[in-house]
């Protein structure tokens, strides 16, 4: 016979901001245990650990079984129920946050697309770590929870971009490597970094790097790199900063070196464009 169950541990120092876990729980289901129709004021999640059953959103109807999960959003009129024979058994997480639906749809979830299936192994624990610190209501256990639910929405997303990935016969290797070498490049523009080293890092050969690079942007690695340093110390200037600090911020330590390099981008000198950007003349002594 089958032994229903309930087990929820609610946070007992919820706080305010971008994601907040309210409680978390699990349990087995009675065969036809139905919920709603319903609206919530907060988000649920629920992830299916065995059995099966059906959920209704926005006009919708959903077969769910092992492995699925389905979500619940603020202002959504929603219902589900378990099957009759094979009900299911589910772990569940109640959340808010000013982020809590940004992040979600970096899984692509949404009111229009409630349901993921997941594939990662670590989604399970995660429900259950959160239930757990929850349970023992640590003083820390609202930043604890924050913490498994951040990582937990990640493992969902990763799971969606894995899936992506590998349907996408448009976005080939090639593509992706490209696109990995402008983010290295668009983040560590400051630092003193060759081509060669960003290679080793992102574990390409520095020939064939450079050579699908310019393939796919029409400029060589350094070449990038020198547009976005350019670029960015053009907006410096705008700032109350030195040459020297500027030079320094997009990677020069060389401020000589920098303003030559500013002037062959630009056709004049750091301190000539800045006080163009002031509407100075260079050498009126009146200012």
């Amino acid at each position: 016979m089958l032994q229903t169950s309930h087990n929820v541990a609610i946070n007992p120092y919820p706080g305010k901001g971008e994601l907040v876990v309210l409680f978390g729980g699990h349990g087995q289901t009675e065969p036809n245990h139905r919920v709603g129709p319903q609206v919530l004021d907060y988000h649920l999640m629920h992830y299916i650990e065995s059995g099966c059953g059906t959920f209704h959103s926005m006009g919708r109807e959903y077969t769910l079984s092992k492995g699925d999960c389905f979500f619940i959003f603020p202002g959504e009129l929603v219902s589900y129920v378990s099957d009759s024979e094979l009900p299911w058994s589910y772990r569940w997480i109640g959340f808010r946050g000013n982020k809590a639906r940004e992040m979600l749809s970096e899984a692509k979830v949404s009111p229009e697309t409630p349901v993921i299936t997941i594939t990662h192994k670590r989604v399970p624990g995660l429900f259950g770590r959160i239930e757990r610190v929850l349970g023992q209501a640590k003083t820390n256990c609202d930043l604890s929870a924050d913490g498994y639910m951040r990582l937990l929405i990640a493992e969902l997303a990763e799971d969606h971009w894995t899936r992506s990935e590998s349907s996408d016969e448009s976005l080939s290797a090639i593509q992706r490597q490209v696109e990995q070498a402008i983010r290295w490049l668009t983040l560590q523009y400051s630092q003193q970094i060759s081509i060669e080293q960003m290679a080793q890092t992102l574990g390409y050969h520095r020939t064939h790097l450079s050579k699908m690079f310019k393939q796919h942007t029409g400029m060589s690695p350094m070449s990038f790199l020198l547009k976005i340093r350019m670029e960015r110390s053009r907006l410096l200037l705008t700032e109350n900063l030195t040459i020297e600090q500027i030079a320094s911020s997009v990677g020069f330590p060389d401020p000589l070196y920098f303003s030559k390099q500013f002037k062959k981008w630009y056709g004049s000198s750091p301190t000539e464009y800045r006080a163009m950007l002031q509407g100075k003349e260079l050498y009126d002594c009146s200012q």
